[in-house]
């Protein structure tokens, strides 16, 4: 699309997504604003708007304004109302893979927290994965690594693609010593997710059962999960998606084992990468010279290099090492612990995180399947000695 030369392009941006600032201005008249406080009156006269989830894209907000085109910086989109859009004939993208790889750095790090906590030794266990998108695709590659059985369940894939390398939900529930969720949050319909995990599907599931959730919150029921972990279906959860988020269950909350502020996607990375998915989809509906757009630097990690010795230690345990240097994912659960009525805060104000391939790790005595796993992370890895 193309504004005439007389008119100022007007876009309204959360002003939480990150390295944005500075970019649109010299083609655009650009607002920032809190995501939760955009409302009608302040997208009146806008063309487009930026945004991330906190801001709900309906006939409430958009209504007779004169919106064009709506770029959310996020992998998941139930927060736009697609069918509204599509009859108002609003354009609408979302960024999806931008923070697979964060996300897959998350459940890496939950997974080998939860092996050292609980003197699990991962390899042979056997992990669920519900949803096997650009997230859970990239979460089995690395579980595959660690020597993880992966059982792979996403019917609408398996539609598509043919059953092959996909499972039943049931054989998921019944065999996973781990189950991880990766799934959009869909209302109605074949694939609805919302609620899936109810109070009958517990009931299914194996006991002693580990469930991470960093898909949305609504795909599982707070009052079952409570319930399960009460009963002994589930040992224990790593939650980093609420229902009714921020204001999230504080029984629930005690409960589980890592809780996180909704900010398993949160690296810096996938941060840049979706600001670039959403300018570039900017650009080119505008017409905009930003296709190729980047953020130029990213901040480096506080401790890039990592030092290693893995004399008498098994591949795990220098793995282990490895990633919760990157990601030490208990700090993030310690202060929601701490202090759950800043939950919108931790996410605002997030740390400097980095993934994988922002280290350098130089190893001593690394064995020839550290160095394998290591690299395949995708961490920069020097033998030394």
């Amino acid at each position: 699309m193309s504004l005439k030369k007389s008119k100022v392009l007007r876009i309204v941006a959360d002003e939480k997504i990150p390295f944005l600032r500075g970019v649109l201005e010299p083609y655009a008249e650009v607002v920032y604003m809190p995501g939760n406080l955009i409302d009608r009156d302040s997208v009146m006269s806008a063309d487009a708007l930026l945004i991330r989830t906190r801001t709900r894209c309906d006939q409430s907000l958009l209504k007779g304004t004169a919106v064009k085109f709506i770029a959310t910086a996020t992998i998941g989109f139930d927060h736009i109302d697609a069918g509204f859009c599509r009859a108002e004939n609003i354009s609408w993208v979302n960024a999806p893979g931008c923070n697979s790889s964060s996300v897959q750095q998350y459940v890496i790090a939950a997974l080998l927290q939860v092996s050292n906590d609980n003197k699990i030794t991962l390899c042979g266990k056997t992990l669920g994965i519900i949803g096997a998108g650009n997230v859970g695709s990239k979460v089995a590659s690395a579980a595959n690594l660690l020597g993880l059985k992966v059982k792979l369940n996403d019917p609408p894939r398996a539609r598509i693609e043919g059953s092959t390398g996909f499972v039943h939900l049931d054989e998921i529930l019944e065999t996973s010593d781990m189950i991880s969720i990766h799934v959009p949050l869909t209302m109605t319909g074949e694939d609805k997710t919302f609620q899936l995990f109810d109070k009958a599907l517990f009931s299914k599931i194996r006991k002693g059962t580990w469930l991470i959730n960093t898909s949305r919150g609504e795909v599982v029921e707070t009052k079952a999960m409570k319930e399960a972990l009460q009963d002994g279906f589930l040992t224990g959860t790593i939650v980093d998606v609420w229902e009714n988020e921020p204001h999230i269950d504080m029984e629930l909350l005690r409960r589980v084992t890592i809780s996180t502020p909704h900010i398993a996607g949160y690296s810096v990375d996938g941060k840049a990468n979706g600001t670039s998915q959403i300018v570039r989809s900017l650009s080119t509906y505008f017409n905009l010279p930003l296709g190729t757009f980047y953020p130029p630097l990213l901040p480096s990690p506080a401790t890039p290099d990592l030092f290693l010795d893995g004399y008498g230690k098994s591949a795990e345990q220098v793995v282990a090492q490895t990633v919760l240097h990157s990601y030490p994912i208990l700090e993030d659960h310690g202060n929601l612990q701490r202090s759950p009525a800043t939950f919108e805060l931790q996410r605002g104000e997030y740390r400097v995180r980095r993934e994988f391939g922002a280290y350098k790790v130089k190893i001593r005595n690394g064995s020839s399947e550290t160095i394998s796993i290591l690299s395949g992370l995708g961490f920069l890895v020097q033998p030394e000695g």
